[in-house]
């Protein structure tokens, strides 16, 4: 092994080192990941302090399959294997829990011996020397002494504060300028651009410290953040509001921002504001015009390898999971099934891979930012504002019709009119009580229907429920009514 990382070039080479007998950490990049790029580098620094270990790199799109067996949805991600199983896993770049979990899987070079940390502490930092101090302990072994020194918490603070007052406008950013990450990026990139101002950038993807950092000091959970001469902005929904308005032009005008005169200066414009789209992409008239109509077919449009019961791969999958869970109708269209598209869509919208995320024509971004978006609840505040409202699921509809009047029966007909005997008789019962009631016609609905006798546990209609507990059918309802029971039993 002798501290290499090696590339995987089919399931059959990475099984045979997984059943190797050696522990095997394993990392799942694509070659447009940033984040990808950065960890990588910490990779190649713990292949070096654990020789005896395999470090295996996977391009994760190039290789569905190996993707699909370790469930990868997101890049970066890690599997750490021992004795031929997953002991762990890491998604994201967290360089400390990556020197970590290595540290922990592939222990000591010889027994008694503490893994070298060599250029650990450059790669990951304090916190995993002490990690590794501790693995040494454990082993026996005091024979490797490891200065740490924890800066304060306040060296990330002034780091913080240098960045944000590096530039009179400085944006915080996924990606570059010249190659945003993610559509939000991009479009306060475009804006600054329209509004002739010079801005300074940091791509967050490329430092997890700022990245975390950041949002505990802005007191602001996504990005990207824009700043002017040391105060936050906002982000993204912020910076278009105030732009649109005309806000953003006095703010930077009360600031003293000097705007830059388009005519003499060569301004490479990263869009046109529809979602990141090129203004000059080169393409055919033909093909983008098809383009666009794919975009704007449907409020929702997702690009992805597959259909979405069929996915074919892991990136894909996990968008359409999100949506299904986010309750979104949306439409798809298989890039794999028209190469024409699947290149044309790469240059048409700046964005390299797949899949993409289209939300009322804007481009939201690949797998990762829609994961990202959905934890942080950013997803679900894009879908509000675009007037995207969640469909409802049978079973919800079914709780809503159930809960729509404290007394509600489902019958056959309507109360002026049942179509069968024992709904008319149940209809009767309450108006004999004096029972106000809503009720609801099943021969109408043939999914409340059917939906219900699943939902109830109940095969027959009437059901009569109060407060959204069910009662029962005509013969329960019969029997309260002649016990004296009914109203008493709808009024509790």
């Amino acid at each position: 092994m002798g501290g290499s990382v090696k590339d995987v070039q089919s399931k059959k080479e990475l099984d045979s080192a997984v059943h190797s007998g050696a522990p095997v950490i394993l990392h799942f990049w694509a070659s447009w990941c940033e984040a990808s790029k950065h960890m990588d580098e910490v990779f190649a620094h713990l292949s070096t302090d654990f020789p005896h270990a395999h470090f295996l790199r996977v391009e994760a799109e190039e290789q569905p399959e190996i993707s699909e067996a370790y469930s990868v949805s997101a890049v970066p991600y890690f599997a750490f294997v021992k004795d031929g199983k997953v002991a762990y896993t890491l998604e994201g770049a967290d360089p400390s829990s990556l020197a970590n979990k290595v540290a922990r899987i592939a222990g000591s070079v010889r027994p008694g011996e503490p893994a070298a940390p060599a250029s650990l502490g450059m790669a990951a930092g304090p916190t995993i020397l002490e990690t590794v101090q501790a693995l040494a302990k454990e082993n026996g072994s005091s024979q490797v002494q490891i200065q740490v020194q924890n800066g304060p918490a306040d060296a990330l603070k002034r780091r913080l504060q240098q960045l944000i007052e590096s530039n009179p406008v400085m944006l915080f950013m996924k990606g570059s300028p010249e190659e945003p990450k993610c559509g939000f990026s991009q479009k306060v990139v475009d804006i600054l651009k329209e509004e002739k101002v010079k801005f300074g950038s940091f791509d967050i993807l490329l430092d997890n410290e700022v990245r975390e950092g950041l949002k505990k000091y802005s007191n602001w959970p996504t990005f990207p953040q824009l700043y002017c001469k040391g105060e936050l902005l906002g982000g993204s929904d912020i910076a278009i509001s105030m732009h649109e308005s005309g806000e953003l032009e006095e703010v930077f005008r009360d600031h003293g921002i000097d705007t830059t005169d388009s005519a003499g200066a060569k301004v490479t414009e990263a869009g046109s504001g529809k979602g990141g789209i090129s203004a000059s992409t080169g393409l055919s008239e033909t093909l983008t015009s098809r383009l666009e109509s794919l975009i704007h077919s449907s409020p929702v449009m997702l690009f992805m390898k597959g259909k979405p019961d069929e996915p074919k791969c892991g990136f894909s999958r996990k968008v359409v999971d999100i949506l299904v869970q986010e309750k979104v109708d949306f439409e798809s269209f298989d890039i794999l099934s028209d190469e024409e598209v699947r290149q044309g869509l790469k240059v048409y919208s700046n964005w390299s891979s797949y899949p993409q995320l289209y939300i009322k024509g804007e481009l939201i971004g690949g797998s990762d930012i829609v994961l990202e978006m959905q934890k942080s609840g950013e997803l679900k505040k894009v879908l509000a504002e675009k007037g995207i409202v969640p469909k409802d699921t049978l079973e919800d509809r079914l709780r809503k019709l159930i809960t729509s009047s404290p007394v509600m029966v489902f019958i056959k007909g309507t109360p002026d009119a049942p179509r069968c005997g024992f709904s008319s008789k149940v209809i009767n019962a309450l108006r004999e009580e004096g029972v106000s009631f809503g009720s609801f016609d099943i021969l109408s609905d043939e999914d409340v229907r059917q939906g219900l006798k699943v939902f109830s546990n109940w095969p027959t209609f009437p059901q009569l429920y109060y407060k959204g507990e069910l009662i029962g059918g005509c013969d329960i309802i019969m029997e309260l009514k002649n016990n004296g029971e009914l109203k008493s039993t709808l009024t509790e």
